[in-house]
């Protein structure tokens, strides 16, 4: 009898057992909270990656995993998984407009179930402790598509202690910020090479200004330096050093316009504007 009972009390402990292992809920979206130094917190559920770079497929993802175990260990601030298993890293959050309600992320993590790692096109994001406040959130332009496009990822292995095996990844340049950074290039030098011409144009004026005056310096002096030869060579004397500009000329002295300068045979004083009749012996 006591056997009997005995065995119902353990197959009802093992009913209440597993009902409770079928109650309980699979893929839950912990709530975000404050970044917590060193240890993986969850900042919300994201319909984009932003920036974050994808890095490895983990049979046994978690939050744990993906942002401590990978993300952390490659000094990336900001850790994120997404449909169960593919975990990304990176140094920003995703765009903030793509903050989504904790539900569309619920795809359980294969390494731990109860908890989600984001869902089909959403993401589990997590502050992986290293960076606590000033964590930038990716431009709103930013997704998983422009991710892909804009960055060239290279991929390498690296054993951890305890035979796990993480792929650690690299991002390039893009070919559009490269186009982006030529074209700035170009601009620059374009306006360094305006700069410079115009400034050669300027000189070149200053210079035909300073021929064109001393070519006209050098005119006047010659006008100068002629009139002064006329002068000292002529009959008409210059212009004294008094600062008089009267020019001195014989001719208009009184006493000369008095004087005859000719010694002719007609007398001064004779009339002859009068006919003289002269009687002469033929």
């Amino acid at each position: 009898m006591k056997f009997t009972t005995l065995l119902g009390v353990t197959a009802a402990g093992f009913v209440a057992t597993a009902a409770a292992a079928t109650s309980t809920k699979m893929g839950v979206e912990q709530p975000s909270s404050t970044p917590i130094y060193m240890q993986p917190v969850v900042q919300g559920c994201f319909s984009s990656s932003g920036d974050l770079v994808f890095n490895s497929t983990q049979p046994f993802n978690s939050r744990g995993e993906c942002g401590q175990t990978i993300c952390q260990a490659m000094g990336k601030a900001v850790g994120a998984s997404t449909e169960g298993s593919k975990c990304y890293c990176g140094d920003s959050y995703p765009p903030n407009s793509t903050l989504v309600d904790d539900k569309y992320c619920n795809a359980p993590c294969t390494g731990y179930g109860t908890d989600a790692c984001g869902g089909t096109g959403y993401w589990t994001v997590y502050n992986t402790g290293l960076e606590l406040y000033g964590v930038p959130y990716a431009n709103e332009t930013s997704s998983t598509t422009s991710s892909s496009a804009s960055s060239t990822t290279t991929s390498s292995t690296t054993t951890l202690a305890g035979g796990q095996t993480v792929f650690v990844t690299q991002t390039s340049e893009s070919s559009t910020t490269k186009k982006s950074s030529t074209n700035t290039a170009g601009i620059a030098a374009g306006v360094v090479v305006g700069v410079v011409a115009a400034a050669g144009a300027a000189g070149a004026a200053i210079l035909l200004i300073r021929r064109r005056r001393n070519r006209q310096i050098e005119e006047e002096h010659r006008r100068n330096a002629a009139v002064n030869a006329f002068f000292n060579g002529g009959s008409v004397k210059a212009p004294s050093t008094s600062g008089s500009n009267s020019i001195s000329d014989s001719r208009l002295d009184p006493v000369m316009s008095q004087r005859r300068l000719s010694d002719g045979s007609i007398a001064d004083n004779e009339d002859y504007s009068r006919r003289i009749l002269r009687v002469t012996n033929a």
